[in-house]
């Protein structure tokens, strides 16, 4: 009888557990989509929103680095200019199945294979297999983006 108990509440609260984890990761991946999904859409406002007011960033163009409040929209406004300065257009990311979700307690680290597929003056350019690592933190209002990188595969 108490074996049969202990293996039900095990059971049970185990199942809990593996929900709660499905649901944290589901709202880590929520942020982390509206980030991208506003890149996508060309709404700098909805992606950055998705940001910490403290972030940092690293990429691939120049100054390759942004930190501290505004880091988000920074980021944006100079990705905007280096795309006009290099005649990039038509960008867009596709975030494959996420390779790393950690989640522990209020910070999580996930690491997603991605693409990059944009046009350079007309001709299309494919990024195939980059990775889009993100670190993020629950505040009062849910998960923000607290860093990010993107590095071409």
């Amino acid at each position: 009888m108490k074996i049969g108990l202990f293996l039900t509440l095990t059971l049970v609260f185990g199942a809990f557990s593996v929900v709660g984890v499905n649901a944290q990761s589901a709202d880590v991946m929520k942020t982390i989509n509206q980030f991208v999904d506003g890149f996508n859409k060309g709404d700098v406002k909805s992606a950055v929103a998705a940001c910490a007011e403290q972030t940092s960033i690293i990429d691939e163009f120049p100054p390759h680095e942004w930190h501290g409040p505004n880091a988000c929209l920074n980021w944006a406004n100079d990705y905007d200019a280096d795309a006009k300065k290099n005649a990039i257009t038509d960008s867009v990311v596709n975030l494959g199945k996420p390779k790393h979700l950690d989640i522990n307690g209020e910070n999580a680290f996930v690491v997603i294979p991605s693409n990059y597929i944009y046009k350079k003056k007309g001709k299309l350019i494919k990024q195939i297999g980059s990775a889009f690592t993100f670190a993020l933190h629950k505040e009062s209002s849910g998960w923000k983006i607290t860093g990010w990188s993107w590095a071409t595969n």
